[in-house]
């Protein structure tokens, strides 16, 4: 199976969009849901764990996807936040006291998310590597 591009060798605008645009869009949509339906909320920052991980996947190994992780969890978590204060919608789901420790939540969350996707990555290429057929 074919393992998506690396973060880094995609064009410099793609990279931004992906490891930036993706969590700041994801943050604004769970933070518009928090002032909506609390379960929903739940349930959708429960899904984008895949993303987190996905997310880590796009690097070479644990130590990068950790800081990929780090660094999304900090922009989403912030994004809603902000999102949530900007709506003036009283949040329908429980949030840490106070509100701005939710992006060091989503960080160290998103730090492990990362990790392991990194782990995985590094694990899948040094699979792809043995199975590849020596040239004479």
């Amino acid at each position: 199976m074919e393992a998506p591009p690396y973060l880094l060798d995609r064009e410099p605008g793609a990279q931004i969009a992906v490891a930036v645009g993706g969590p700041v869009v994801a943050g604004i949509i769970c933070g518009i849901v928090l002032g909506i339906n609390g379960p929903a909320y739940t349930v959708l920052t429960l899904l984008l764990v895949i993303g987190g991980i996905a997310g880590g996947y796009e690097h070479p190994n644990a130590d990068e996807g950790a800081v990929r992780g780090l660094c999304s969890g900090l922009v989403f978590g912030t994004m809603i936040v902000a999102t949530s204060a900007v709506s003036g919608m009283d949040p329908q789901a429980s949030l840490p006291h106070p509100p701005g420790f939710l992006p060091i939540v989503t960080g160290i969350i998103t730090l492990c998310l990362g990790a392991l996707g990194g782990w995985l990555r590094s694990r899948h290429d040094r699979k792809q590597q043995r199975q590849k057929p020596a040239h004479a």
